[in-house]
C-alpha cells in the first residue's frame, strides 16, 4: 500500500524527496555537526548525495514509501531535515528503519518526535508492519531519548560499525504500538 506523496502534521509538511532536494540533502549530510553521531561522518562529496537521493527515490517507486524531505507548513521551501521509514536489512534481516537528520537550527523543538509519530502511524496502520526498528550510536543521546519518548525500547545492541562500539538497536512492536498512548511527548532539550 503507497503513502502518499505529502502529509501535513500539526507543523510539518513531509513529502517524498525530489531530484530538487540534491543541493539541500547535501548540506544536510555534508554538514559535520548534523553528522556528528553518524559512524560513516558527513558526505564528502555531492556524488554521494545524488546516490543516496537515488536510493531513496528508489525505495519511493518500488514501495510506495519511504524517507521524506520535512519542512514546516509555513515556510514548505525552507527544508528542516530528512527522516522516515524505509525498508532496509537490519541485523541480518529486512525490517522497516525509523531515520531521522535535522539541521542543528531545528534541534531541541520536537519535530523528530513528530514526524516520527507520524511515520510510526504510517508502519503500523497502513502498511501492518510487525515492528519498526532505529539504530542509534549510543553517545547520541538526544536521539536516544526521542525514540524512548515517541515509545521504542531498547532491544540490544548491533555490531554495525567496524572498531567501533556496537551501535544501539531500538524497537517497537505493532503490539507495543496498538497499547501505547497516543499524545505528542515532550520535546528533547537541547543538548540533552
Amino acid at each position: 500500500m503507497a503513502a502518499p506523496l505529502l502529509l501535513e502534521t500539526e507543523r510539518l509538511l513531509l513529502r517524498a524527496p525530489a531530484d530538487a532536494d540534491l543541493d539541500t540533502l547535501f548540506e544536510v549530510h555534508a554538514d559535520p555537526v548534523t553528522n556528528h553521531h553518524s559512524p560513516h561522518g558527513p558526505l564528502h562529496a555531492r556524488a554521494e548525495a545524488q546516490e543516496l537521493l537515488q536510493q531513496w527515490q528508489a525505495h519511493w517507486q518500488q514501495r510506495g514509501f519511504g524517507y521524506w524531505v520535512i519542512a514546516l507548513r509555513e515556510l514548505p521551501e525552507q527544508v528542516l531535515g530528512f527522516g522516515g521509514i524505509m525498508a532496509k536489512p537490519i541485523d541480518g534481516q529486512e525490517g522497516l528503519n525509523l531515520y531521522f537528520r535535522f539541521r542543528p537550527q531545528a534541534w531541541g523543538q520536537g519535530y523528530a518526535s513528530e514526524m516520527a509519530l507520524t511515520a510510526l502511524g504510517l508502519a503500523f496502520t497502513q502498511l501492518q508492519a510487525p515492528a519498526v526498528l532505529a539504530v542509534v550510536r549510543p553517545a547520541n543521546t538526544p536521539s536516544r531519548k526521542t525514540l524512548e519518548r515517541i515509545g521504542m525500547r531498547l532491544k540490544g545492541s548491533l555490531a554495525d560499525v567496524p572498531g567501533q562500539a556496537p551501535s544501539l538497536l531500538y524497537e517497537l512492536t505493532a503490539a507495543q504500538y496498538a497499547s501505547s498512548p497516543r499524545q505528542k511527548p515532550e520535546p528533547t532539550p537541547f543538548g540533552a
